[in-house]
């Protein structure tokens, strides 16, 4: 049976590599013969009633079999749950994944290997006296110097700050008083270099290794390089086991280089752009995505 599907992504942002990532699905979907739409999400409504609660649009819409969100529009991606509709990645996933803090602490539960964190208190009221919010020293003194602040919310590495000294770290506090963040032990034997693995279900289907010459993140999008990687056994087994701690059916974890070369959980990106992936390994993970999705929605593979 043909089986329909959205791929829906934040038409509020700009830049091509958002709808890039929906097109590659879009293409996986249709070439498994899938009746496939991208659509953005500010084209949908998440209508509430009394009586009723409704995706709305312009013109009438019948509903998918599936969804794959790339946006982070929880709300909407809740409201189709609820309306029945198979999403991947879930909301609830979708919601731990866009929070670092949360996510850190789902694998803290799992016992995973992640980088030492302190977690910043929350605040309400706004007092310009540091040393009454946070004991600096004692951070510093569990941590080491230097040391990473890392924020809660952002993408591309552009929120992740490598602290060097105590008046950097005061600075640096001050402007992120009343934001979400957190303090973590910096791995200096992954400076300038980590893994993207992608994780669909229950295996790695392409990995690649990210390196900076002039920066401590490895972002491509920061200029890093990149190179298809072939992951070790014990980096498949954590890659896989840090996306089942979140709950993803499909995701990005980055790794990094602890000591001994003992992999480290950095980051896991529920919705992971694909195309650096793809041009570095030759490897297209859209298809691996849009088949485990099809296996689902015909029960042959169970979502845990």
């Amino acid at each position: 049976m043909n089986k329909t599907g959205w791929i829906i992504y934040n038409g509020s942002l700009s830049g091509d590599k958002f709808i890039d990532f929906a097109e590659m699905l879009y293409k996986a979907a249709v070439d498994r013969n899938h009746t496939a739409k991208i659509i953005k999400n500010n084209e949908l409504s998440t209508m509430l009633t009394k009586d009723s609660l409704t995706i709305e649009a312009e013109t009438d819409v019948e509903l998918p079999d599936y969804v794959i969100f790339t946006d982070k529009d929880l709300y909407l991606a809740r409201q189709l749950e609820l309306l029945g509709v198979p999403v991947f990645n879930s909301a609830k996933t979708i919601e731990i994944s866009d929070d670092k803090i949360t996510t850190y602490q789902y694998l803290a539960k799992e016992k995973l290997p992640i980088p030492k964190t302190i977690v910043a208190p929350k605040v309400f009221v706004r007092n310009n006296n540091i040393s009454n919010y946070i004991n600096l020293n004692q951070i510093v003194e569990t941590l080491g110097m230097p040391i990473i602040v890392k924020e809660a919310f952002g993408s591309f590495g552009e929120q992740v700050y490598l602290i060097e000294t105590m008046e950097e770290l005061r600075e640096k506090v001050d402007q992120l008083y009343g934001k979400a963040f957190m303090f973590q032990e910096f791995i200096s034997s992954s400076y300038g270099t980590d893994l993207r693995l992608q994780v669909v279900g229950d295996e790695v289907v392409a990995a690649m290794k990210r390196t900076s010459n002039d920066d401590f993140r490895a972002n491509i999008t920061a200029g890093a390089t990149m190179e298809a990687y072939t992951p070790t056994e014990e980096e498949i087994s954590l890659a896989v086991r840090a996306a089942k701690a979140i709950g993803a059916d499909f995701s990005g974890v980055d790794l990094l280089f602890g000591p001994d070369n003992k992999p480290i959980i950095c980051e896991i990106n529920s919705n992971a752009h694909i195309r650096n992936l793809l041009d570095a390994t030759g490897i297209n993970a859209a298809d691996f995505m849009i088949s485990y999705a099809e296996r689902v929605i015909n029960g042959g593979l169970i979502r845990e």
